[in-house]
């Protein structure tokens, strides 16, 4: 009998792509069919949409989707909890050894899904995580400034050698994203973070296009003084990071 708990996988598959989504009804449909387009024949893999608290018919499509689809799953909060709760939800109810993510919204284009979950693969076990990195942004003039600052403000910090960790796009180990310490805003500082714990991050570069539908329901440091504090808090955990000793049993 399958688990009733969703972080317990009862089969193993390849690939796990987790879509967090929060009134994103009229994205749903057009994002399965571009992602099943982009994996079909190319990997064993399940799709786990993380609807986040949504109020509007994005259940109900999903619902659709799932009849029409039988390796979509949907997860739920009752209430929104944020990006990186939805995330890490996903995550840790994938049946994949690797899971990509990418926003509800249509923006991340699934046709990069290949060539990132490919350089996971071909990096064994030094990589931990391919990080999507937007080229011809498609937001407002005050949006990409935004973002601009922002990343340039967390790479003179971290210096975690990335110029975008805003892209939606991502691949990465399933183990390597549980052994992270959990915060509300994780998926900002990913990049950061894996290195923290001794593995290597890929880049890949992918073409930005405009949403679909509706307006965004997630934003990068949409809370400012919120996405300080994470930003030194990141930086806090880095600089107490300590080599893990090794430990001889003793007979």
């Amino acid at each position: 009998m399958p688990s009733s708990d969703p972080a317990v996988s009862d089969k193993t598959l390849a690939v796990s792509i987790v879509v967090p989504v929060r009134n994103e009804a009229d994205n749903i449909l057009p994002l399965i069919e571009e992602i099943a387009a982009a994996l079909n024949g190319r990997q064993d893999y399940e799709i786990i949409y993380v609807n986040d608290g949504s109020t509007d018919a994005t259940a109900e499509r999903l619902a659709d989707a799932m009849r029409r689809w039988p390796n979509i799953r949907q997860l739920k909060h009752v209430v929104s909890s944020g990006q990186s709760a939805a995330v890490r939800s996903g995550v840790r109810a994938a049946r994949g050894g690797i899971v990509a993510t990418l926003d509800g919204d249509g923006q991340n284009n699934p046709a990069f899904l290949p060539e990132l979950i490919a350089a996971v693969e071909k990096g064994g076990a030094k990589v931990g995580l391919a990080a999507g990195q937007r080229v011809g942004r498609k937001d407002t003039g005050f949006k990409k400034l935004q973002s601009r600052v922002a990343n340039a403000v967390r790479s003179y910090i971290l210096h975690d050698g990335t110029r975008d960790t805003g892209c939606g796009l991502k691949a990465f180990r399933r183990e390597v994203f549980l052994m992270l310490p959990y915060f509300d805003g994780l998926h900002r500082f990913l990049p950061a973070l894996v290195r923290r714990e001794g593995f290597d991050v890929a880049y890949v570069d992918v073409i930005d296009r405009p949403r679909h539908s509706g307006v965004s329901n997630y934003g990068f440091f949409d809370r400012l003084w919120i996405g300080i504090l994470d930003l030194f808090g990141v930086w806090w955990l880095i600089r107490r990071k300590r080599p893990t000793p090794v430990a001889t049993e003793v007979k």
